[in-house]
């Protein structure tokens, strides 16, 4: 094991991301919780979810992101948020693909003040024919009609643009960031596609190649205007390992980020969706009891992630350090064996010994 790295003790979790509904306007091919189709998860019960902000306040949660599915197609959507508010979380975010806003949703989402608030939309690119060969005909001009309607609100400081990366649409990142500097939005952040969930059946799904991200790179290195949007909103995984000088300290933190399906099951982190690292029944044990029952199961998971540094493929790559195996859950999520080196590790070794 790398002695530069430490194994931290499970901690509390610290921003809990909540799927209130498996239910969606939308089946995306890229989904990796599934949402929508034939058989979607139901909406979870509008007292079980105030019960569990309610525990998750008293436990001292900062934050709370709500999620689906498309949490919009929860009837008490605007309640979750409200009560959210209420029991004083220092951030709230939306997971959207802001389809389905209406004036009663963005009055609403006005009325969230006094806290850090975010509205995480998706869009997988600035034209709809890439958007929408991701996620249906249509997608594109009812998300951006949605932004449109939280920008008249004066929430455009309040949007996120969040951008998954595949083979199909990195080349539009650039204009992608454009649009959303010409619409005022704050940041865009993306990251690339795993090859899990709905994904892992599609046959026009795949992540970028390593020669479109060099051409990534290049683009940002020969592209003043590009540089500057990206260094005012943008934040892509591969353009900043090629500046990452910091040694890991420490194995993945991930259990302070969990996440709660739509059928209760809680999970180590938004990505790593392995049912023996899950604990389920949560709306009826409680959150503080599922924590309690998952900690054995987590403490394992950590040192895990702090031997992923000692992986083969690791031992002669000049960013051992710096990257320490990559993300376990995205090792389980591509591959279903947390020991399998990340699903970017190509990528990531070619940006470090090129730098």
């Amino acid at each position: 094991m790398n002695s530069l790295i430490t194994t931290p003790s499970v901690r509390p979790p610290n921003t809990l991301t909540l799927a209130i509904t498996g239910f969606c306007n939308l089946t995306c091919a890229h989904c990796l919780v599934e949402a929508g189709g034939d058989r979607p998860a139901p909406d979870v019960p509008l007292p079980y979810i105030i019960s569990l902000l309610d525990e998750s306040a008293t436990l001292g949660v900062a934050g709370i992101r709500i999620s689906g599915g498309e949490p919009l197609c929860h009837p008490g959507c605007l309640d979750v948020m409200r009560h959210a508010r209420q029991k004083g979380f220092r951030t709230i975010a939306l997971q959207t693909n802001a389809m389905l806003l209406n004036d009663s949703h963005v009055t609403a989402l006005r009325e969230i003040d006094g806290v850090e608030l975010s509205i995480e939309v998706s869009l997988d690119g600035s034209r709809a024919e890439t958007h929408d060969a991701l996620r249906g005909t249509g997608a594109f001009e009812g998300t951006i009609k949605g932004i449109g309607r939280l920008i008249n609100a004066g929430l455009a400081e309040r949007i996120s643009i969040h951008f998954t990366e595949t083979a199909l649409n990195l080349e539009e990142l650039p204009s992608l960031l454009a649009l959303a500097d010409n619409f005022g939005i704050r940041s865009v952040t993306s990251g690339t596609v795993l090859r899990s969930g709905r994904a892992a059946a599609a046959n026009s799904v795949f992540p970028p190649s390593l020669v479109q991200y060099q051409r990534l790179r290049d683009h940002y290195e020969t592209d003043e205007r590009f540089r500057e949007l990206y260094q005012k909103i943008g934040n892509v995984a591969v353009l900043e390992w090629q500046d990452a000088t910091e040694q890991r300290a420490e194995c993945c933190t991930f259990v302070e980020n969990p996440y709660i399906s739509a059928l209760g099951t809680l999970y180590p982190c938004l990505l790593c969706h392995r049912d023996a690292s899950s604990v389920g029944d949560v709306y009826t044990k409680g959150l503080a009891a599922a924590l309690a029952e998952g900690v054995p199961l987590w403490t394992s998971l950590l040192q895990l992630s702090c031997d992923r540094g000692e992986l083969a493929v690791c031992r002669d790559c000049p960013g051992k350090l710096i990257c320490a195996g990559g993300c376990m859950g995205r090792a389980w999520g591509a591959f279903g064996d947390l020991l399998a080196p990340d699903d970017r590790c190509e990528v990531r070794r070619t940006v470090y010994s090129s730098r």
